[in-house]
């Protein structure tokens, strides 16, 4: 009876993995929607998906569970968004590539100040975020081909993390908030630093290089698995804390530009697309990491 049961959990476990490495993404918002710019995704801890860059630059769209769009806010004249990230479940924070700041709104209000202003910085690109509010922002320099991190700590103060890359674009922080990972889109490198308390990189290691194609946004889920945004090559690449692959998620659209999770149970995987100017969807196997950090958050805080 024993080794029945045996067998049967392992042909279930295969039947899992096949049906797992045959996943694709399938529609999620109206194709056309966003500009070229389509960028951003972010969850609210009501299930509410939002993105940049709806029907013009500059502006920042919501969309309910079934991918109705409408305008949330407009940006201040000047800036325009590309990653957003929550701090608690009534502000997110917005990388504003153009106006070189990265700006804080709030949900209930829609107001949207200035959180911190960095003249050095490029390009901010897409952000990270702790569970004590420490943000981590991307800053590519694209005609240059480098980059560079940039530390926001809880209170707006901005230095200097990490320098002499290439094209800082998807950032995380690991589930257990030890390791930061970013990936350059020019260079195919998936980097990890060791990760203090106080913001501070250390132990810079390459964890993963990619043949071809390009690399966009990344999100960590609750496992320490990292979900890629592979822009031009029409797929998400899963990759283990280890450095493998995992898994890849063929995609409608090829410019797939960034990915955060949200959903019932954390396992919906909202993607945009840069090509098609919409987002597509696709579960995941498990949550997301910064989805369990803002469920636990919402928890801690009735």
């Amino acid at each position: 009876m024993n080794k029945r049961i045996l067998l049967f959990a392992t042909v279930f476990l295969l039947f899992v993995q096949i049906a797992w490495a045959q996943t694709k993404s399938k529609k999620f918002s109206s194709e056309g929607e966003f500009t070229s710019n389509c960028e951003g995704p972010a969850v609210d801890d009501e299930g509410n998906v939002y993105a940049v860059n709806f029907a013009r630059d500059g502006t920042i769209a919501i969309m309910n569970g079934k991918g109705n769009a409408s305008f949330f806010v407009t940006l201040p004249k000047g800036s325009t968004g590309n990653g957003i990230r929550f701090g608690d479940k009534n502000t997110f924070y917005v990388a504003d590539f153009t106006g070189h700041n990265i700006l804080k709104v709030d949900l209930i209000t829609k107001n949207i100040s200035v959180f911190a202003n960095e003249p050095k910085m490029n390009q901010p690109n897409d952000l990270a975020i702790t569970a004590s509010g420490n943000i981590f922002c991307s800053d590519p320099n694209w005609k240059e081909g480098t980059g560079q991190i940039w530390h926001v700590s809880p209170d707006g103060k901005v230095k200097l993390a990490a320098e002499n890359m290439g094209t800082t674009n998807g950032i995380d922080v690991s589930p257990d908030e030890k390791k930061l990972y970013v990936n350059e889109s020019v260079q195919r490198n998936v980097w990890v630093f060791d990760l203090a308390a106080d913001g501070t990189l250390s132990n810079k290691k390459l964890l993963y290089h990619f043949e071809d194609g390009g690399m966009d946004g990344m999100r960590c889920d609750v496992n320490g698995n990292l979900y890629i945004a592979r822009h031009g090559k029409g797929e998400v690449a899963i990759l283990s804390p280890e450095g493998k692959i995992i898994q890849t998620v063929t995609t409608i659209g090829k410019k797939v530009s960034n990915i955060c999770f949200g959903g019932r149970n954390g396992k919906t995987c909202y993607i945009t697309l840069q090509d098609r100017g919409c987002l597509e969807t696709f579960k995941a196997p498990t949550a997301g990491r910064e989805w369990a950090m803002m469920k636990a958050f919402a928890k801690n805080n009735k």
